[in-house]
């Protein structure tokens, strides 16, 4: 068996570019998780690298992100973007041309870890070609999905047969909050093993600032009662419901409340589409003049408006895990956010944040209401924020969880623990009858 030094280690992603400029059209917490997991394992000494699906001429083939990690951009299809829905077609033409590249580099990845379900059924089919063990990282569960909105795509039973399918038969599943392995038990299946490793953050990058340099970093009135949305335009992220409650504040008529919701695409997309659509409602609840659409917000400028806020809002319909909630966590901004999946074990409520039912405007108005009457309540709730980040979300750590996974079952080590719990279990039946 090869030293960790020596070990290679594939993550597939296959629509979630790790490369790609975060905010842009489809991008969002799963590259971030990707790039991040990749960029800290391969600190821990892994040799990285991260498959995804070209969509454009000028991207480059490969990036290098450090030494030991880089982002490998394979054709599958036109070289467009394409909706993820629409991308399963094209998923044979990616398996040939990552086995392909394995064959140009003359090796063969033992572990891949896939990232949501079009990266699974590659991960099968690698198994089945090449006997690569396989981790997986749901990142979203159509089950849950498919009960949030009114229009189910054509894909979503093949979708759904492969969450089952690969639920039963990777090494790993790797859920990253106890509700999300709640979720896959009672609606995907009773069968496979399931290992929770939460999400993380770069604790070094979020928090560095305190909130009055910020809002002078960013040109933000020092007394105005700042709201932050930050994340992509879609329905299924609630943004409707954070602006309608924010309508409904009693600070709305003091001249200091402010909305500000951020990130977003180039016009024309999905996400432009969702855009234009809140921003239409803003204007029919008379909200514009407090109401401000930053855009897309780069990785260096993101820490100076989570730290300029008095409340973050993650008024998500689900969210597996939720990226955004830690990141202002991070920077020692309370969250509030709906009361659902991952966002049920980020957020602490009445100690780091409060909960919300989802699509609830009212719930959210008093939710907001009650942290922007109090700054010293706000101040111990950002400060426990943050003190809980340290201690459960940092990339490292959640490196270092898996680490220990991909290791044990490249030494085979879950193999015989399995076997040997058998064996025990045998041996009681046997005592028993």
């Amino acid at each position: 068996m090869n030293s960790i030094t020596e070990q290679r280690i594939a993550l597939i992603s296959v629509h979630g570019d790790p490369a790609v400029e975060i905010g842009k059209e489809e991008a969002g917490g799963q590259n971030v998780y990707v790039r991040q997991v990749g960029e800290a394992l391969a600190k821990l000494g892994w040799e990285v690298e991260m498959f995804t699906r070209k969509v454009s001429a000028e991207q480059q083939t490969i990036v290098q992100h450090s030494p030991n990690c880089r982002t490998i951009r394979l054709e599958a299809g036109a070289v467009e973007f394409v909706p993820r829905d629409n991308l399963f077609g094209y998923l044979p033409e990616f398996i040939d041309n990552f086995l392909q590249f394995q064959q140009e580099n003359g090796f063969v990845y033992p572990l891949v870890h896939t990232n949501y379900w079009l990266s699974s059924w590659v991960g099968m089919q690698l198994k089945e070609i090449q006997g690569s063990k396989q981790v997986h990282t749901y990142h979203s569960l159509g089950a849950v999905k498919y009960n949030t909105i009114d229009t189910i795509p054509l894909i979503a039973s093949t979708r759904l047969a492969i969450e089952k399918q690969v639920l039963e038969t990777a090494e790993r599943i790797v859920a990253t909050s106890p509700q999300e392995k709640e979720h896959m038990r009672s609606l995907v299946s009773t069968k496979g093993n399931i290992d929770i490793i939460p999400c993380g953050t770069d604790i070094t990058q979020f928090g560095c600032m305190d909130r009055q340099a910020a809002r002078a970093q960013l040109g933000i009135d020092p007394e105005a009662k700042l709201v932050m949305y930050i994340g992509r335009f879609d329905p299924r992220k609630g943004i409707e419901t954070l602006v309608r409650a924010v309508g409904e504040s009693q600070f709305r008529e003091s001249g200091k409340l402010q909305l500000m919701i951020g990130g977003g695409s180039r016009p024309g997309h999905s996400d432009g589409i969702e855009r234009d659509r809140i921003e239409n409602i803003v204007a029919e609840l008379g909200m514009s003049d407090f109401t401000t659409f930053p855009g897309r917000i780069s990785q260096e400028k993101l820490p100076y408006y989570y730290a300029a806020a008095d409340v973050c809002v993650v008024p998500s319909h689900y969210e597996p895990f939720g990226l955004v909630a830690i990141e202002a966590m991070a920077s020692k901004t309370p969250v509030i956010a709906s009361d659902v999946g991952g966002l049920q074990f980020t957020v602490v409520p009445e100690e780091t944040g409060l909960l919300a039912p989802p699509q609830d405007v009212g719930a959210f108005a008093t939710a907001i209401d009650r942290i922007l009457s109090s700054p010293q309540w706000r101040d111990e709730l950002g400060q426990a924020a943050r003190k809980r980040v340290e201690t459960k979300f940092s990339w490292e750590g959640v490196a270092s969880e898996l680490a220990q996974l991909y290791t044990r079952l490249l030494q085979g080590k879950y193999e015989e623990t399995q076997q040997q719990s058998s064996e025990d279990t045998q041996k009681k039946v046997l005592l028993v009858s």
